[in-house]
């Protein structure tokens, strides 16, 4: 069974996440900050981490190159999962290192369906 790290300060989205992603299959793990959520990588490797750009403790493109830099978490896909639809955040993200940008409201048919993609590909 693969395992999903979801980063989300909003109770109320990372519970909905976590039954849609169980739901599909996956065991999911679950961070309220930047802080847990590299710990979590770290002690877990998730085969992928959702990761809300907005965090109370730090910012999303700092867990993600902190993830990067580390050779233990560097290989696990990161899907960035903000509000922010700018063209300049979809960069930044994606030349962190992220696999893909995913704007809420989330389609969560297609964002279920795109999870292996993403898994597989890694970065």
């Amino acid at each position: 069974m693969k395992t999903v790290l979801l980063v989300e300060d909003s109770d109320a989205i990372r519970d909905a996440f976590t039954i849609l992603l169980e739901d599909a299959g996956y065991t999911v793990l679950g961070a309220e900050n930047g802080t847990d959520a590299l710990r979590l990588a770290e002690e877990r490797v998730p085969d992928l981490v959702l990761l809300d750009m907005g965090l109370p403790d730090m910012t999303g493109l700092d867990v993600v190159r902190r993830m990067k830099a580390e050779p233990h978490t560097a290989s696990i896909a990161v899907v960035a999962v903000t509000g922010r639809d700018e063209e300049a955040d979809r960069r930044a993200c994606l030349a962190a290192g992220c696999a893909a940008y995913v704007v809420k409201p989330v389609n969560t048919q297609k964002l279920v369906r795109d999870l292996p993609g993403w898994m597989a590909a890694g970065v």
